[in-house]
């Protein structure tokens, strides 16, 4: 496993840890002077700015992205399918400009909540199958594009509101139906907050394989946790041993960024050298 005591040169910023501090360029502008050397931007912080303002404050800034935050939202009724698929080809196309080396899929749940104006329904099963066809769909528009997809189970919690695809196994499932030969574009964003929990996630990293790992985020599990949203822990404060799940994820090849995302209410209100420095100390002392 990588020491990352000594700097950090492997953290990334998932921009949404810092988002009520400042603009997107704003963040750019505070990674690059403490030496952070890459981040995952997301949409909503991109288009506050414009794409083409981001992709300039990224290149000046010299930094890479370890991913790109959001696409899927799959699941909706019929009279809004267009408009998935549509936002989803636009989501490749920005982060094709900006440089990202994959996207992060978060499935949808149902469809009321998934995708605004859709109708109502109770049937996850029919999500689900919604899900892995807006995948297959996807990944034909960013085959032809050379982008990566990352399917991100998110914890059996969200599974009405937010994703459907709750275990890294079935995400796992997505990614061998979709993609049987492994060509390298379709794989998973394993989040420990997301997964910690689960009692067959060592087995399914093995199952992953370095081709299949495509990005790794960290932040920890508070006890009480107060929100489950926007309540996450930074790294060290919570119960979820995340040196091991690193020490996994790495023991099958994969060597890229550890990406620190926290959504906190209470860390968004602390500065942003504050926030950016305890995650520097943590990256290095508990990641």
């Amino acid at each position: 496993m990588r020491d990352f005591s000594v700097d950090h040169r492997w953290l990334s910023l998932n921009t949404a840890t810092v988002r009520k501090q400042g603009s997107l360029v704003e963040i750019v502008e505070a990674c690059a002077r403490r030496g952070i050397r890459a981040i995952d931007p997301w949409r909503d912080q991109v288009a506050s700015v414009g794409l083409d303002r981001a992709v300039r404050a990224v290149r000046d800034a010299g930094l890479e992205l370890s991913g790109y935050c959001r696409g899927g939202m799959f699941v909706a009724d019929a009279a809004h399918r267009i408009e998935v698929r549509d936002d989803n080809r636009r989501v490749i196309d920005e982060a094709k400009a900006l440089g990202a080396p994959c996207i992060v899929l978060v499935a949808g749940g149902l469809p009321q909540y998934s995708r605004v104006g859709s109708a109502a329904s109770r049937d996850i099963a029919q999500a689900r199958t919604q899900v892995h066809d807006g995948i297959a769909e996807m990944l034909e528009y960013a085959t032809q594009a050379n982008m990566p997809l990352a399917i991100e189970p998110l914890h059996p919690a969200y599974a009405a509101d937010r994703a459907c695809v709750n275990t890294t196994r079935q995400a796992l499932d997505l990614c061998d139906a979709l993609d049987p030969k492994r060509t390298g574009m379709l794989g998973v964003a394993l989040d420990v907050y997301h997964i910690w929990w689960d009692f067959e996630l060592m087995p399914q990293i093995t199952r992953a394989g370095k081709d299949r790992l495509l990005a790794f985020h960290v932040c920890d599990w508070l006890v009480p946790t107060k929100d489950i949203l926007n309540d996450r822990g930074m790294m060290g404060d919570g119960v979820i041993d995340i040196k091991s799940v690193r020490a996994a994820v790495e023991a099958q090849g994969f060597a890229g960024y550890s990406e620190i995302e926290i959504f906190s209410n209470a860390w968004w209100q602390k500065p942003m050298d504050e926030v950016l420095w305890t995650c520097i100390e943590r990256h290095r002392s508990v990641v």
